[in-house]
């Protein structure tokens, strides 16, 4: 049985302003760097064996908040590197609903749908990280197992862990340094835990947004 402990990013300027991410380069804020260290505080009574993140710096310093407290590197593991926005990457979400209105509402109402201009679609997002987790199981069989990525990469993740395909999307809430947990037995995923925050219940924060 081999256990992920899936976890997002803590928050940067451009989740707070809502601007599209992706494979744009975007470090913690002051916020997001107490979220990684109380969500590292938070995992330090688990035994974790190994660590991997999305090579972008938001994930591997979430990353390394949490592995610091187990004794193991983060590894960078290129297929859980965050969606490609293509286009909408750095611009405002107010910009991408008057410039791309048309492409936005289908993104909202059926993203499995979606290819964002010059950038990925959930599909393509969902093969590479679930060819990534394999890897990362037959390397560590029986063990737990850290993983440092990003909201949609953690959406799509969690869904076809569960049997459901990428027009469940939004259905999925992936808060930054949500923590989920899985393990693997007989070659099914189990879910064991969504989103989960607890660590953040101290923390000053404002309403749920999903972004």
């Amino acid at each position: 049985m081999t256990q992920i402990i899936l976890v997002r990013h803590g928050q940067t300027p451009w989740n707070r302003d809502k601007i599209f991410r992706g494979s744009k380069d975007i470090p913690l804020n002051d916020t997001g760097r107490e979220e990684a260290r109380l969500a590292g505080e938070w995992l330090k009574g688990d035994t974790i064996h190994a660590a991997y993140c999305s090579p972008l710096s938001r994930a591997r310093d979430t990353g390394e908040a949490i592995a610091e407290h187990h004794g193991v590197p983060v590894l960078d593991l290129p297929g859980i590197t965050d969606i490609c926005y293509g286009e909408w990457e750095g611009l405002p979400l107010t910009e991408v609903k008057v410039k791309y209105a048309d492409l936005y509402r289908q993104w909202e109402n059926a993203p499995h749908t979606v290819r964002f201009p010059g950038g990925e679609t959930l599909e393509e997002v969902k093969e590479r990280a679930l060819d990534a987790v394999e890897e990362v199981v037959l390397r560590h069989p029986k063990q737990t197992v850290l993983l440092a990525a990003h909201r949609a990469v953690n959406k799509v993740l969690i869904a076809a862990f569960i049997g459901l395909d990428n027009s469940h999307f939004w259905r999925i809430g992936q808060d930054t340094t949500a923590v989920n947990r899985f393990r693997r037995e007989e070659n099914a995923w189990h879910l064991v835990l969504v989103n989960d925050v607890c660590h953040l219940r101290h923390l000053k924060r404002g309403p749920y947004v999903d972004f």
